[in-house]
């Protein structure tokens, strides 16, 4: 016996210990609902609390050294940008050729002043919507075909050879023009560019090339920009490259410049160039400010919420509040400012800070509700317009280059008359020169400080490292969720197994392997949805090609061709309203497990692409999926509980629908009664111009998730 019982000993194994990682799984998996609702409020509460995290904005190179020199620029060169005004505003009065003149008398100052000039013709490009259009380069518009002399845009540039430098890299001056609808502010900051690019030809400490492009905005600022950066950096040879002076021999009195008369003229046919750009400027004159002294407005947004690094905004905001005097600001969503809700939050936040500081001086927490709404509407509107994925200007057309660039608007405090004139020509002018200074003594790009931030002010900022934890606990429960729904859906039922002992040692095995592969059920599923997703997003290639179709009649068109091909893609791949033999009574979870799962995946992706728009996305679809239940089961309990999580889910499904979430913002942001039906489709075609990746986000993911939560919500089994 005693053998017999050391014998047993010896072949009893000992259990395996379960390790820690797998206990926290099981755990967070067992209270995932617990889980979910901690995380939500977290990320919800970690994003309004940005603004009080942000950071003031600090220089990171060295060697731009803003301020560090006392500006060259004078009066004399005040007077002579002046003086190029005048030639420009008169020649708007009396002249009625279609602008031809204007770049003529531009030219012609460049040239006096020793420049490389040159003219750069270029298309209207059209920017329709093409399947692989998204996938292509920056170089993906369609030139019309059948063009005239009108259509015909015309570039000056102007190029400074540096006297120290070697010709591998340049800074880049844009001043948009449009001779057609001249205005004076345009013609002042042509003036402004103009007194800097006299500085610019007698300085020595000069090592970049600089390029001032006075780009014809008669199409648009941001294809004149675009079209001369396309044969900048992707030169094409073409018949279209050169103008035919048959068809367009006002064209060709452009040629006509007075540059016998110059000595070493150096005006060239060809397409001139210089090095690799550096950074690149916009500078505009707009009307005249609302605020009570002069301002500078800072446009940094480009395509996809990309934006330039962060030093070149804070050289730009230094100069012009600590050298200049002038007030800068960044765009901010004006309804927020008076908004109750957001003020009452600030004061939360900032007698949380006193009391903080109460307890531990060292203790930095909390700011005026006053800078926290500033903060929080500043902050939105980064959001807002990163999201949207659409530049904010032509500075846009360089960062699809990779070049660091912004869009600075002066805004005069009185209107700009002749005495005016010159005070904004002097600081817009030292502004810039102190920028391209600074930029100057760089040694290498731009590649410190940050390119991945939020701005809550001019001079604060939220880096990558603190928004992203919103974003972060705000997805975290959805692969918890998943697993539980999975385990959930996969458990035997004891009412449902119990039989005799010889029929389940019959169906055991049969059992375990149905229970394993159910998911691919759900897995078509999904798999159909997102297929019909693809299909709705290349529908509007097809509807732009009906003519003289409006807006709001192609928006009802792509909405019945949705539905069509919906009904039919669930009945041939998988049909919503019915359940197959493998289906039981939680078929559903397991739908709603891989739409999560999917969910998961896209956001995480999207938030590399564009953090705005997967922030944004989270905030809709996260509280969306997790509630998503059929509403039988709701409406068979009758308890408060349910009747609430019944309201929740119609009022999310409500809202998150993409026209009405569309209308609910516009409506929220500007009125309610300027929505129009057709809005939704112009802002589509917006996002598809630009090749914004929100519109691929929109068409792959998040529609085909409301679509599966609506398919949860109605389940019938």
């Amino acid at each position: 016996m005693a053998e017999t019982k050391e014998t047993s000993e010896k072949d009893e194994k000992p259990k395996p210990r379960v390790r820690p990682i797998v206990r926290l799984g099981i755990f967070l998996i067992s209270h995932s609902v617990l889980v979910s609702v901690v995380c939500c409020t977290a990320g919800v509460l970690a994003l309004f609390l940005l603004p009080v995290l942000a950071k003031n904005t600090y220089i990171s190179e060295n060697a731009l050294m803003p301020g560090s020199a006392s500006p060259m620029l004078s009066y004399q060169h005040v007077s002579d940008g002046n003086r190029l005004v005048k030639d420009l505003t008169n020649l708007d009065l009396k002249s009625s050729e279609t602008g031809i003149e204007s770049q003529r008398v531009i030219a012609q100052y460049m040239l006096e002043l020793g420049a490389e000039v040159s003219f750069h013709k270029f298309h209207a490009q059209l920017n329709q919507f093409h399947p692989l259009h998204f996938f292509s380069s920056p170089d993906s518009g369609v030139i019309q075909e059948n063009f005239s002399c009108s259509s015909y845009g015309i570039n000056t540039v102007g190029i400074i050879r540096a006297p120290r430098g070697d010709g591998k890299e340049a800074i880049v001056l844009v001043t948009p023009y449009n001779a057609l609808k001249s205005g004076l502010g345009e013609a002042v900051s042509v003036g402004i560019a103009y007194s800097v690019f006299s500085l610019l030809t007698q300085v020595t400490w000069l090592a970049k090339d600089v390029i001032w492009l006075v780009a014809d905005s008669r199409y648009g600022e941001y294809a004149a920009v675009a079209a001369w950066l396309r044969d900048y950096q992707i030169p094409k040879f073409s018949s279209l490259s050169t103008l035919n002076s048959e068809m367009c021999p006002d064209i060709n009195n452009l040629y006509d410049l007075k540059v016998n008369s110059i000595a070493g003229s150096k005006y060239s046919n060809s397409f001139r160039r210089a090095g690799t750009m550096a950074a690149a400027l916009v500078l505009k004159v707009g009307d005249q400010s609302e605020q009570y002294e002069d301002t500078i407005s800072i446009y940094a947004e480009a395509s996809n919420g990309q934006m330039p690094n962060l030093d070149l905004i804070n050289v730009v905001n230094y100069l012009a509040v600590h050298r200049q005097g002038l007030r800068v600001q960044v765009e901010k969503l004006w309804s927020l400012l008076n908004s109750s809700w957001l003020k009452s939050l600030g004061e939360i936040f900032e007698s949380l800070g006193k009391v903080a500081k109460s307890l531990n001086p060292e203790w930095k927490f909390g700011i005026p509700a006053t800078e926290y709404v500033e903060g929080t509407a500043t902050l939105a509107s980064s959001l807002y317009y990163q999201a949207l994925g659409v530049p904010t200007g032509p500075h846009g057309a360089f960062r699809d280059y990779q070049v660091d660039a912004i869009t600075l608007e002066i805004s005069p405090k009185y209107s700009l008359d002749k005495f005016r004139r010159n005070d904004i020509l002097l600081r817009g002018g030292r502004l810039i020169e102190g920028v391209i200074r600074s930029v100057n003594n760089l040694l290498e790009k731009f590649h410190q400080s940050f390119f991945l931030y939020l701005l809550t002010s001019p001079s604060k900022f939220v880096s990558v490292g603190v928004y992203m934890i919103a974003l972060a606990l705000l997805i975290a429960p959805l692969p918890m969720v998943a697993a539980s729904l999975y385990v959930d859906a996969n458990s035997l039922d004891s009412k449902t197994n119990k039989s005799t002992p010889s029929t389940i040692a019959d169906t055991a095995e049969r059992g375990i392997t149905i229970r394993s592969w159910r998911w691919l059920y759900s897995a078509k599923l999904v798999f159909a949805v997102h297929v019909w997703g693809a299909i709705v997003s290349l529908l509007p290639y097809f509807i732009c090609q009906i003519p003289d179709c409006s807006s709001t009649i192609s928006f009802m068109i792509w909405v019945v061709l949705s539905m069509i091909s919906l009904l039919t893609l669930y009945s041939v791949l998988a049909s919503p309203f019915s359940c197959n033999n493998a289906s039981q009574e939680k078929e559903w979870a397991l739908v709603k497990s891989v739409t999560i799962s999917y969910v998961f995946i896209g956001l995480g992706l999207m938030s590399v692409i564009n953090f705005a728009t997967a922030e944004i996305g989270a905030l809709l679809m996260v509280p969306m999926c997790l509630l998503a239940r059929p509403l039988k089961f709701d409406l068979r309990a009758g308890s408060l509980r349910s009747f609430s999580r019944m309201v929740c889910n119609l009022v999310l499904g409500l809202i998150a629908f993409p026209p009405a979430a569309f209308f609910l913002l516009k409506g929220m942001l500007e009125d309610f009664g300027s929505v129009n039906i057709g809005d939704f489709w112009m802002w589509v075609e917006s996002l598809w111009a630009w090749n914004s990746a929100t519109y691929i986000f929109i068409g792959m993911v998040y529609l085909p998730c409301w679509v599966l939560c609506v398919h949860i919500l109605l389940h019938t089994c």
